[in-house]
């Protein structure tokens, strides 16, 4: 049986059961958790961060094995000026770090030629991967940009922290757009203020957004289950994208101490740090963030902080050491009570029916 709150604009364009979105993960995305979500009729999502057209392509074709349902790519956006640190500035770097590149027994990394694939060549292997949507971060695509989407029949998503930068987005032709609050988990993707200056709550962005803009929004940012659902539809959201609450769950590729320390309760407390990445994202602290807090004007700046402690946070994720891991995740991290991401979407049914009918 079919209830109004399933039927929204989100639902219908994309042919989704229910308006549910998985958030897209960076390295903590899987097939399984994506295909699994889309499935039982959610919008599974897929993080392509890092990742060049070879890895893109292999992703969209497990994909698409995987699932006949819709799913979504998500790709960052070329966003700030692309910093090249000469010698002497990439060894100051580095020098900060040594100590835990001693202590994880790792050689210290040359520096590298580029830190970041070409966007051009992500995108083309996106678009190739036809996806249902894709998913921005960290700006606007350009009008040829939303184009080539249109043409392939792409929906084109947005994501915004302020209501500017949702009237941005909407101006700039995308399809529909995620209000993302500041208690969601991992990077705060604010691109027309520094994200320190952008921090709405959930609640108080996403009714704003909905009057601000006329296309379709999808709540984020501190919902884990269906209470939140059924507040973020009840606020206009056509969809709700959760995030923490399915990284905890089996199915995603969270390492095995993340997934530990969002079961814990560690996860009662959230941060935002730029010590993992050299942008700000919200995760529980750990004895990185902690120690390099203090020196934090001292290290890189995105993507070679991100590059550097990508090391780092590989090693220590093999053996399942929390200190060097980025342990991203939201405020709403104690709420989650599901380790399957099927049963936390059958639970979220059934509590938002018994909320909004």
């Amino acid at each position: 049986m079919s209830t109004p709150w399933r039927n929204t604009a989100i639902t219908e364009r994309l042919g989704l059961r229910v308006p549910i979105v998985l958030g897209p993960f960076g390295g903590a995305s899987s097939v399984e958790l994506t295909s699994t979500v889309s499935n039982v009729g959610g919008l599974g999502s897929y993080g392509l961060y890092g990742m060049d057209a070879d890895r893109i392509g292999d992703i969209g074709r497990q994909l698409a094995a995987a699932t006949n349902g819709p799913f979504a790519l998500n790709l960052w956006l070329p966003h700030g000026p692309d910093p090249r640190p000469s010698e002497s500035e990439y060894a100051t770097f580095l020098r900060i770090l040594e100590p835990y590149f001693d202590e994880l027994e790792l050689v210290l990394p040359e520096r590298p030629d580029r830190y970041l694939v070409p966007f051009s060549e992500q995108i083309d292997a996106t678009l190739e991967a036809a996806p249902a949507a894709i998913s921005f971060v960290y700006g606007v695509p350009d009008a040829a940009l939303v184009q080539r989407c249109r043409t392939a029949g792409i929906l084109v998503i947005g994501t915004a922290t302020t209501v500017a930068e949702a009237r941005a987005l909407a101006a700039g032709g995308v399809d529909a757009i995620v209000a993302t609050g500041f208690e969601a988990a991992g990077h705060r993707v604010s691109f027309l203020a520094p994200p320190h200056d952008s921090l709405v709550g959930t609640i108080a962005l996403v009714p704003r957004v909905v009057d601000a803009v006329d296309v379709p929004v999808i709540a984020a940012g501190g919902i884990a289950d269906g209470r939140g659902v059924a507040a973020a539809l009840a606020l206009g959201a056509s969809a709700v994208q959760l995030g923490t609450a399915f990284l905890a769950c089996d199915e995603s590729a969270a390492n095995r101490a993340h997934r530990q320390m969002l079961w814990s309760d560690a996860a009662e407390e959230t941060v935002l740090t730029s010590v993992f990445s050299g942008r700000p994202s919200r995760g529980i602290p750990n004895r990185m963030s902690r120690e390099l807090g203090d020196v934090i004007d001292g290290l890189a700046t995105f993507p070679v902080q991100n590059w550097l402690t990508g090391h780092l946070k590989r090693a220590a994720a093999a053996t399942g050491n929390p200190d060097f891991t980025s342990l991203w995740a939201g405020q709403a991290a104690p709420l989650i009570t599901h380790r399957h991401a099927s049963e936390l979407i059958e639970d979220i049914e059934r509590t938002v029916d018994s909320i909004l009918g």
